[in-house]
């Protein structure tokens, strides 16, 4: 029998481990388990020497629980450990058995890091015991056990003791939950399921006289040759997407794969597939697992792989990435960058050659695909400049056209007067129906942009292009959208205009969340007399606040939703309407108006004789001038307006126009909806 303490040094302070050593103490298992898998990889790398003599046998891992003694076992049959070894290994745990072991066996897969892996154990247990026997001949079984402090017993005995090592976790009471099947089945599969050493844990089971029976059969979980560990040319597609659904049973098949595989400047090796996104991508993110030499590390991969691949599945699987993983080490690490790299310009390099190769098939699955390349485009530069070559637009007949080929498409029908290439889109095709319409009635092509990120990108394509910009079909009137050196005549004059305003003003729509505005603009009569548009800068930054958050989302989130309600001056209807008010007012419109001209005339004179003064040098007399010169166009335009709001109030056919407006924007709900209905019966009638 042998008493002593537990070889303390700075580097590595016991009295932390059994509470922080990890900050999820469920990682004990996975702990256990690697160190096995190494003691395992070891004796098989001192055969294959000739090293370690005699016959292998079974070299699987088992695990053990019992509830009522609250216990849980890991045994393996690897090669085990001499009492000096233990000493070293466990006691003096400044030391590593496998970072010495793999100093001397460079080229072999080796995980684990016996020393302060194997004490998480402590984490989770009362007491932890080691029965061990070296694979070297002669050598004696091992006892050691420890009950968390520094204070250890170990002694040699000549008990039988397979080779290999057995660790008995004697589980504390608040972690009796590690000695139930469920919960450690639970464990093994997240974090063993691809070890490269089978794991026994209980027996299969058949069906026999109306119940489940235990066979003789070890009841294997985890695979020990996983498909990232194969040669691509080995594989089929089928087993691509067989390996996909044994990641993620309820999801959709991938639309791609990308396999990876590099043994210099690190070692990485691994499958990322491009998932089918549904609607919101944020909670599509952490899907890809980390493995390290097959053992399961974590799904939060921001720190290895760029942000927006994220949103892909999958598996990677580098030794070069540190078991321990914090996420702040590796964001530090220089091997983590240069994984991040490499696996962008894998990602971007697949996804040019599937465009160049298969171009159709592509396209097929661009509208799944398109958020990818959007997110990549917009938060990593390099992958930007990759994505130029297999980035697509889609316009509404449903053809596929890289910036580059729709720019030459367009650019003849779509360059305004200042040389500028004009973009038009449209977010809902069928909703914006009407202005999608217009736009083809001109000649021209219209994009399909309805991606939660297209705002964004539009934003960032135009930064990066200045002579082309992005439009969308219901932000201006047609004639409008792609300014051109000829220009419509309106022809309602000024004055008209100033007699139509109030009278349409009278009509607009109310909405606390909805500033409308009245604009006159020269039209084809052959357009709608009324059309609503919405401002492109201000409706996309809106639209991008919403999707982004912060402080961005609430200063345009308070801000009212814009429209113009644009009045066609050469539509028939609207001469109409002016007739009709003309009329309604009666020769007291002459009067009034001459009135108004001449106040207006008078003011001009006498701003005309002051202009040369400052504010300074006028005369109180003439202040009091300006004031009533002022104050009397003001009241006489009052009193005018007035009276057109009146008239223009119990004009149906003004309302009628604004309604349609409302209706072509799906604008018109509720009791305006139902009025416009009985409105439009009673004017058919008529």
């Amino acid at each position: 029998m042998k008493n002593g303490k537990i070889g303390v040094t700075t580097e590595n302070i016991f009295p932390v481990i059994k509470k922080f050593l990890y900050s999820d103490h469920e990682i004990f298992l996975r702990e256990l388990i690697s160190n096995a898998v190494d003691a395992t990889q070891k004796l098989k790398t001192l055969s294959s020497t000739g090293e370690a003599k005699g016959e292998l046998g079974d070299l699987t891992i088992r695990v053990a629980t019992d509830e009522k003694a609250r216990t849980l076992t890991v045994t393996d049959r690897g090669v085990g450990m001499t009492a000096d070894e233990v000493d070293r290994y466990i006691n003096q745990i400044a030391f590593s058995g496998a970072e010495e072991f793999m100093e001397k066996y460079k080229n072999q897969a080796i995980i684990g890091h016996f020393g302060l892996g194997f004490y998480s154990a402590f984490m989770v247990s009362d007491k932890v015991e080691i029965i061990t026997r070296s694979y070297r001949e002669g050598a004696k079984t091992v006892h050691w056990s420890c009950t968390g402090t520094p204070e250890f017993e170990m002694e040699e005995t000549d008990e039988p003791h397979d080779r290999g090592t057995t660790v008995v976790l004697h589980l504390s009471e608040e972690s009796k939950e590690y000695a139930e099947p469920a919960r450690v089945e639970e464990l093994l599969r997240k974090y063993c399921r691809f070890l490269p050493i089978p794991i026994a844990f209980g027996k299969e089971k058949e069906w026999k006289d109306g119940k489940y029976v235990d066979t003789d059969k070890d009841r294997i979980i985890n695979d020990v040759a996983p498909l990232w560990t194969r040669k691509p040319s080995e594989i089929t597609e089928e087993q691509y997407k067989e390996f996909y659904r044994e990641l993620y049973p309820m999801s959709d098949d991938p639309l791609f794969y990308i396999h990876l595989n590099i043994d210099y400047p690190f070692h990485l090796t691994g499958i990322l597939y491009f998932p089918k996104i549904r609607n919101n991508f944020e909670i599509q993110k952490n899907k890809i697992q980390l493995y390290s030499n097959q053992v399961y590390v974590t799904d939060q991969v921001e720190g290895i792989v760029p942000e927006y691949l994220t949103l892909l599945h999958g598996v990677i699987d580098s030794p070069d990435i540190p078991l321990n993983v914090s996420r702040s080490y590796l964001q530090s690490d220089a091997n983590v960058k240069k994984i991040s790299s490499y696996i962008t310009r894998k990602v971007a390099d697949r996804l040019q050659e599937l465009f160049t190769t298969m171009r159709s098939d592509y396209e097929s699955k661009w509208d799944d695909l398109k958020i990818f390349i959007e997110y990549g485009i917009l938060t990593d530069e390099k992958f930007a400049e990759k994505a130029a070559g297999f980035m697509l637009w889609k316009n509404t007949e449903g053809k596929y056209f890289t910036a580059e080929e729709y720019r030459e498409f367009v650019k003849g029908e779509q360059t305004d007067k200042n040389g500028a290439v004009v973009y038009l889109y449209v977010d809902d095709p069928v909703a914006k129906h009407t202005f999608l319409e217009s736009a083809k009635a001109k000649g021209y092509d219209v994009l399909v942009m309805d991606g939660q990120l297209d705002n964004h990108y539009m934003g960032w394509y135009e930064s990066k292009h200045e002579k082309e910009r992005f439009v969308r079909v219901d932000s201006d009137v047609i004639d409008k959208l792609i300014q051109k050196e000829e220009q419509l005549k309106m022809s309602l004059t000024e004055a008209q205009q100033e007699l139509l305003r109030p009278v349409f003003e009278s009509q607009m729509p109310t909405d606390e969340k909805i500033h409308y505005q009245i604009a006159f603009e020269a039209m084809s009569p052959d357009e709608a007399p009324v059309v609503i548009t919405q401002n492109e800068f201000m409706r996309r930054m809106k639209e991008m606040a919403r999707t982004s958050g912060g402080g961005m989302s609430q200063f345009y989130g308070q801000m009212p939703d814009n429209f113009t309600i644009a009045v066609n001056g050469n539509h028939p209807v609207v001469i109409d309407i002016l007739n009709d008010v003309e009329n309604s007012y009666g020769d007291k419109l002459k009067s009034v108006t001459k009135k108004i001209d001449a106040a207006v005339a008078e003011q001009a004179r006498f701003d005309e004789v002051t202009k040369e003064k400052k504010e300074a040098d006028l005369s109180d007399e003439e202040k009091k001038m300006r004031e009533e010169l002022s104050g009397k166009v003001i009241a006489l335009r009052d009193e005018r307006n007035a009276r057109l709001r009146e008239i223009g109030s119990e004009n149906r056919l003004v309302r009628q126009i604004i309604d349609l407006a409302l209706l072509t924007n799906g604008m018109l709900k509720g009791k305006h909806l139902t009025d416009f209905i009985q409105r439009s019966i009673s004017l058919i009638e008529k």
